[in-house]
């Protein structure tokens, strides 16, 4: 990997179902899969008092905060002494859960990460209250006593069990968390690659825009930006469900996502992010040309002045790692056509003791992934998942994977991600200009050069026609249990059922462990294509109500048992 590429990466190579798969494994710091909370020290199970917090104490190992940790998260409400733990994400049964099927193919092409990132807030501050006791009333008088009492207590502690139990950590913010599921196509190398690395692109572009922490700024400037992926979902009213559940329902059915919310200023430094934009753009226009050479992403700064926002630092972040991606199978040989290289050994180039580090393994790799992933930070460091805390989610998309949400008040998915297909009349008309083959496959879906999608990593053929890895970008302010849970989904089952169906078969289950597993399981059921399967499913703060609202899950139950009832009927024996 060259300079600009932000980690080094180990090459590991071993077989799985035949194909040969490859993982990069970060040389400076493994990705924190686990998130860093509170837990009652006298008992071997949570609060008894606080149900909705179900963690895996089983699971947790114990946790010393340092300047390089994320921070703990305390459990709100709990009056008893605490311990600061650790705990894997995979084992938090009841606030997030994973199922992966490989379908029919011969091997599972999808990636998935999950887990906290080293970044700046960007949650907006909770607002001051406005029922505040005037100084010299009683009431005033007791909270600032509880308060004494409360900071004396925490004080003793510390001295004495040498825990910190603050909530500040590498930059003294709450935990950022990160989910993230990747499809790739035409083997397992770029997939790979975003799951172990795209966080640590992420975090490097935050740093070389010091981007600034949204609760520590004083008057954090709200922006107003529309981009043209937005402006046709004005009309969209997801949130407060006037347009009609049939229109959700059936096999693909997906809405349109709903608006995004202005994006917060987290920095201002004009000149840096002009000249780190512009390098970026120009290493574009000269690796790829084509449509890159009037190539201006949507995100990135139109004039000087313009501040720094997550918008700027995803896109960064994504335009980057597909940019090392691209330019590390463009300097490999194909080797499957050279019988001299295709016999050479995998160490071939390395030098004396120090192995050469590969991004897509030692061959060209002609394939490459989508991917969408969901940032959640919060202004507290209650976590997102209690039912009184507010928290900001911001969702980077590029291809058909799918994001959606569950909105506690009437039951409805509330989509956060569009397909980037070439029917698309927002993508059709960019690329209409460079791609003028078009054409419609027999399922009636229209393709390019061959392919589905027009955004993706990878995918080195397609570039100069306009297949970048821009992304879509969506900020959502998520007030208290506003929506009850979050689903990451792979084209594999959002090919197959609709938003709806998703959404109401999380709902029936009890955990979202079991919820994830019963969608990949129903999709995988009634799907006639076997495609690779993956779905996360991440709690929120209205998951204790999740079939409260609307219909519950019966809105798509009569027609999810009529098509597991055909999917179970040969079809040569139907009449």
């Amino acid at each position: 990997m060259g300079s600009s590429t932000p980690r080094a990466c180990q090459l590991l190579l071993f077989r799985h179902h035949s194909k040969p798969r490859i993982y990069f494994r970060a040389s400076q710091r493994s990705f924190h899969d686990y998130f860093v909370t509170h837990l009652p020290s006298s008992s071997l199970h949570p609060d008894s008092r606080s149900s909705h917090h179900q963690l895996p104490r089983a699971a947790s190992k114990p946790h010393t905060p340092n300047t390089k940790d994320p921070s703990p998260a305390p459990i709100a409400g709990v009056s008893r002494d605490t311990t600061v733990v650790r705990i894997p994400l995979r084992s938090a049964k009841h606030h997030f859960g994973v199922s992966v099927s490989r379908g029919s193919r011969p091997y599972n092409e999808d990636t998935y990460q999950a887990g906290v990132i080293e970044l700046p807030a960007f949650a907006r501050k909770s607002a001051v209250s406005l029922t505040r006791a005037r100084s010299s009333s009683p009431l005033q008088a007791y909270r600032e006593e509880q308060r004494r009492q409360e900071e004396k207590k925490q004080q003793q502690k510390d001295k004495t069990s040498g825990e910190g139990t603050s909530a500040e950590g590498v930059n003294g913010d709450p935990q950022v968390f990160y989910f993230g599921v990747f499809d790739g196509h035409g083997g397992t190398e770029c997939s790979d690659f975003l799951r172990e690395s795209l966080h640590d692109y992420i975090e490097d572009s935050a740093k070389k825009f010091h981007l600034k922490s949204t609760l520590k700024i004083e008057g954090v400037q709200v922006l107003r930006e529309v981009s043209t992926s937005q402006v046709s979902l004005r009309q969209h009213v997801t949130r407060d469900g006037t347009k009609g559940e049939a229109e959700l329902q059936g096999k693909q059915a997906h809405a349109l996502p709903i608006p995004s919310s202005p994006p917060l200023s987290q920095g201002d430094e004009p000149k840096l992010v002009i000249g780190l934009e512009k390098s970026l753009v120009q290493s574009w226009r000269n690796l790829v040309g084509g449509y890159f050479r009037r190539f201006q992403p949507e995100a990135f700064s139109a004039q000087e002045g313009s501040p720094t926002t997550m918008s700027t630092i995803l896109t960064y972040a994504f335009l980057r790692a597909d940019l090392d991606f691209v330019e590390a199978q463009v300097r490999k040989t194909d080797s499957e056509s050279d019988s001299v290289l295709s016999d050479a050994p995998l160490n071939a180039s390395d030098i004396l003791d120090s192995p050469s580090y590969q991004i897509g393994g030692p061959r060209r790799f002609k394939g490459g992934s989508t991917c969408s992933i969901a940032l959640i930070s919060t202004p507290s460091p209650t976590p997102f998942w209690h039912p009184t805390s507010p928290s900001t989610l911001i969702v980077s998309h590029v291809g058909d994977t799918r994001i959606l949400l569950c909105n506690t008040a009437n039951g409805i998915a509330a989509p956060l991600t569009t397909d980037h297909h070439p029917s698309s009349s927002g993508e059709g008309q960019r690329l209409r200009k460079y791609a003028a083959t078009f054409v419609t496959d027999s399922f009636g879906e229209e393709r390019m050069g061959g392919f589905a999608n027009t955004r993706a990593f990878g995918d080195m053929q397609l570039k100069r026609l306009g297949v970048s890895a821009e992304p879509e970008i969506r900020r959502i302010e998520l007030a208290p249990a506003e929506y009850s849970f979050m689903v990451l989904v792979s084209d594999g089952i959002s090919g197959t059922l609709g938003d709806q169906e998703i959404v109401d078969i999380v709902k029936e289950a009890k955990t979202p462990e079991q919820g994830s597993k019963n969608v990949v399981a129903f999709a995988t059921e009634v799907s006639t294509e076997g495609d690779n399967a993956t779905c996360l499913v991440v709690r929120l703060g209205g998951w204790e109500r999740r079939c409260e609202g609307g219909l519950g899950s019966m809105s798509t139950k009569e027609s999810r048992e009529w098509r597991r009832q055909e999917a179970a009927v040969p079809r040569g024996r139907r009449e």
